[in-house]
């Protein structure tokens, strides 16, 4: 049974927000369950059926793209994200057109509180002062050691009285620009062990030397990972309608 969100299947949700953005030029859903394919052909939008074996959502991607070779940049938002603003993809677009040393582009957003910093689901991400991604991880990072020695070495304890910390940490948005030749080479790429550990692709990415840029966004995002968020999708569009 497919997830329903305000009366349409999840995955239908997730398309419908990406179609708006204006730096698409198509949408494709890549899948290998048929209950998806159907969902997305009932509502008049555009499925392919994957192979069943792809390790990653990006290996599942660069089976579509092969066969799309006049694309120069593939964008991969998770199936999960039914919420993402049309605005945070147009931005990570652009990024990766605007900076030729890129190899893939992302976003990441503002973490608003410590049970959001603490979750495993959210993703955090540490960027360089160039603006590049050093390294995600599910676990908060980086560590507020001066704030931590203040309240007996413990960080949680420092973020919950000064939640002004917070501002410190980013939240990973699903969403990843590709150009395409370097989409089709990283899926050829062995998996890492920290990619393993984690269950994060793109630390794979990173430890081949991929550069990614990573744009700041003010849209908030929610990736369904659990019956929490699946409730706060659904009070979200019950209330913008």
């Amino acid at each position: 049974m497919l997830l329903d969100i305000g009366g349409k299947p999840l995955i239908v949700r997730t398309m419908e927000q990406v179609a708006l953005a204006t730096t698409v030029d198509r949408v494709i859903v890549a899948t290998d369950d048929e209950r998806i394919f159907d969902a997305v052909d009932l509502a008049g939008g555009e499925a392919v059926m994957t192979s069943s074996a792809h390790a990653s959502g990006s290996d599942r991607l660069a089976e579509v793209a092969e066969k799309l070779p006049d694309a120069a940049f593939i964008i991969n938002v998770q199936g999960d994200e039914p919420v993402i603003s049309p605005h945070t993809i147009d931005k990570a677009v652009r990024a990766l057109i605007d900076d030729a040393d890129a190899d893939i582009a992302t976003t990441c957003e503002p973490i608003t509180g410590l049970g959001e910093l603490l979750n495993g689901n959210n993703v955090k991400v540490v960027v360089g002062d160039k603006g590049y991604a050093i390294y995600f991880s599910r676990s908060p990072m980086p560590w507020p050691r001066e704030a931590s020695l203040r309240y007996g070495g413990d960080p949680n304890q420092a973020i919950e009285a000064e939640p002004d910390l917070l501002v410190n940490f980013r939240k990973h948005t699903g969403i990843y620009v590709y150009r395409r030749e370097y989409l089709l080479e990283f899926t050829k790429m062995a998996q890492t062990q920290l990619e393993q550990f984690e269950m994060l692709e793109q630390l794979r990415a990173l430890e081949n030397g991929a550069r990614i840029r990573v744009v700041d966004v003010s849209e908030t995002s929610i990736g369904v990972d659990t019956i929490e968020d699946l409730e706060r999708v659904r009070s979200l569009i019950e209330r913008n309608g």
